[in-house]
């Protein structure tokens, strides 16, 4: 997987979590990587911690700063190789019946940032990987209706768009997890809170009853960005056999 060095991979949601994981990750293969978030604080203190590297702030729920954001991107490295999108809200009671805001940050942000990627994407070899989720493929109990329906939508809109971007050579794939133990995430506060409910929870929903980790994500990134991938508009799903759905 030679060719995933030496790329330009810009990384939205990356000051923290997940997205900060692979952007440390990619970083150590030998790529340029570029950070973004909203949290002025969280993108200093992530770059500094990633050798300072560029990073640019930016609301994903609105295309104007997105545009923005683009454009000191194309200034600085003239283009994009690699493009994660994956900047999501996963808040319950925002997510569950305002469709608006659901929307909002898990469908539009990741449709507007490849809107404006795009014409500073060599093409060939450039490839996009979404972040979307299981909740999008099925119906999980306890989900928030709103985040089920826009994960839904986007895993929907790469499958339809993968068809347009063939034409110039790029290719788009989802990644969809499970569920994702990292540092200060949500499941960890689960466990400290009642491990034992969690455990049951791993058990009784996961077959492999183990959380997956932000590792299993980078490490499908890896493959979908080598040579080796042969494939477009599909979705991988990394949730321990937790959904039933065939595939």
């Amino acid at each position: 997987m030679k060719n995933i060095s030496k790329k330009i991979i810009f990384i939205t949601g990356s000051s923290s979590g997940i997205g900060f994981h692979l952007a440390k990750s990619f970083l150590s293969c030998g790529n340029e990587v570029i950070l973004c978030s909203k949290n002025i604080r969280k993108l200093k203190r992530a770059s500094k911690s990633l050798n300072n590297c560029f990073y640019v702030k930016a609301d994903l729920t609105s295309e104007k700063q997105i545009k923005s954001a683009i454009g000191k991107i194309k200034s600085k490295f003239k283009r994009i190789d690699f493009l994660i999108c994956n900047y999501g809200s996963s808040h319950f009671k925002k997510n569950n019946f305002d469709f608006n805001y659901a929307f909002n940050n898990n469908f539009f942000p990741t449709v507007n940032i490849i809107k404006y990627v795009l014409p500073i994407m060599k093409n060939n070899y450039s490839k996009i990987i979404c972040i979307s989720s299981i909740c999008g493929i099925e119906v999980i109990k306890n989900a928030p209706i709103g985040y089920a329906v826009a994960k839904s939508a986007l895993n929907s809109f790469v499958k339809s768009f993968s068809f347009f971007l063939s034409n110039k050579n790029i290719s788009i794939n989802i990644i969809a997890p499970g569920n994702i133990l990292f540092k200060k995430s949500t499941w960890e506060k689960k466990i400290k809170k009642n491990k034992f409910k969690i455990n049951k929870f791993l058990k009784d929903n996961v077959p492999l009853k183990k959380f997956g980790t932000a590792q299993n994500i980078f490490n499908m990134c890896k493959y979908l960005f080598s040579d080796q991938s042969f494939s477009t508009g599909a979705t991988y799903v990394i949730d321990g056999g937790q959904t039933r759905t065939f595939n």
